[in-house]
C-alpha cells in the first residue's frame, strides 16, 4: 500500500497537520480513536467517508515518524 499518497499536508488545511486524502479528518484524530480501543469498524462508523487502507495509512505514517536514527555523541 502506497500510503504517503493517502497522507495529505497542506498548510491551509487543519492547520498544516497530516490530513486524509485531502478531507479535514486528522491523522492524530484516527490514531486517538484507535488508541482509545475503537476497532476499525468503529471507526469507519464515526468516519464514514474513511476507508480501510485510510486507517492503515494512518498507522504506517505514525510507525515511519517515529522511527528515526538516534544520534549520540
Amino acid at each position: 500500500m502506497d500510503w504517503n499518497k493517502r497522507i495529505t499536508i497542506n498548510p491551509n488545511q487543519c492547520g498544516g497537520r497530516p490530513c486524509i486524502r485531502g478531507m479535514r479528518i486528522r491523522v492524530v484524530d484516527v490514531l486517538d480513536l484507535l488508541a482509545a480501543g475503537r476497532s476499525h469498524e468503529e471507526i469507519s462508523e464515526e468516519l464514514p467517508d474513511l476507508e480501510e487502507k485510510d486507517i492503515e495509512a494512518c498507522l504506517r505514517y505514525a510507525s515511519r515518524r517515529i522511527d528515526h536514527p538516534v544520534l549520540t555523541a
